[in-house]
C-alpha cells in the first residue's frame, strides 16, 4: 500500500487541500482578529497556518485515499 496511489488524482487531492485551506485560512483570520485585535498579527497567523495545512491535509488525503475500508467498488 503507497500514499501515492489510489483513486484520487494528485492534483485533486492538492486542489481539495487548498480549496478547504483557503477556507479554514479565513477563518483563522477572522478568530485572530476578534482575539488580537491586529490585523496584521492575525495575517501573519492566517500565511503561516495556510501553507502549513495545506501540506498536512494533502498527506492527510493521500493516506486515506490509501485505505480501502469504506471505498465503493468501482462501476465497470
Amino acid at each position: 500500500m503507497s500514499l501515492f496511489t489510489g483513486r484520487e488524482a494528485h492534483r485533486r487531492s492538492f486542489a481539495k487541500a487548498f480549496s478547504w485551506r483557503v477556507t479554514g485560512t479565513i477563518d483563522t483570520f477572522v478568530i485572530s482578529v476578534i482575539i488580537t485585535g491586529k490585523f496584521t498579527v492575525a495575517g501573519s497567523i492566517a500565511a503561516t497556518e495556510l501553507f502549513t495545512k495545506v501540506l498536512l491535509y494533502y498527506f492527510h488525503e493521500r493516506v486515506w485515499s490509501a485505505i480501502s475500508w469504506g471505498h465503493r467498488p468501482s462501476s465497470p
